[in-house]
């Protein structure tokens, strides 16, 4: 299964080392010198590990295949994943981002959007979520709030709090001042 495991952030320094935003539980083993990582999109190929170190709470990578800033910041944005055999998170309430994406969005039974991608962050992840009304919306992925994920029904189960899915929506200039 091809896992992702990493979006490549802005260059740091002059000799090609770039941040990098980890999206695995297991960094010190995806990001060994000599591993061999597929790159997104596909035209940059694979890009060795040479070199992984922490800066702070970033960890910054080198590559073999990149020699310098400029090469670097052609990367930005990039995703890094590796093929491996696991086939299931170990924990029962883990999902990769992938099994996430297409799900329904119910709130009280009704479809009110679709799983449209999962912001990993420090703190809490972030569901995106596209909503049928239109525009996007960001979720905290908690269990206040995402009480269930059902993989086999294909959807999540939501209770926001009040406003929460209005937030940053454009307003409607139709609406009375």
């Amino acid at each position: 299964m091809r896992l992702q495991v990493a979006r490549i952030g802005k260059p740091h320094g002059i000799r090609g080392e770039v941040t990098v935003q980890v999206m695995t539980d297991v960094p010190e083993e995806r990001f060994v010198p000599g591993v061999v990582l597929e790159v997104e999109p596909e035209s940059a190929g694979t890009l060795t590990v040479s070199r992984a170190r922490w800066n702070k709470e970033i960890l910054l990578l080198a590559f073999a295949e990149v020699g310098d800033r400029n090469a670097a910041e052609a990367l930005r944005g990039a995703k890094l994943f590796v093929e491996t055999d696991e086939e299931e998170p170990v924990d029962d309430d883990a999902w990769y981002a992938h099994d996430l994406v297409g799900l329904a969005a119910l709130v009280d039974g009704e479809r009110i959007g679709t799983v449209s991608g999962l912001r990993q962050g420090d703190v809490q992840d972030l569901l995106e979520i596209e909503l049928t009304s239109g525009g996007d919306a960001l979720v905290p992925f908690v269990e206040e709030i995402v009480p269930e994920v059902d993989l086999e029904a294909g959807h999540v189960l939501m209770t926001p709090p009040a406003g929460l899915l209005e937030l940053n929506q454009p307003e409607d200039p139709e609406a009375g001042s």
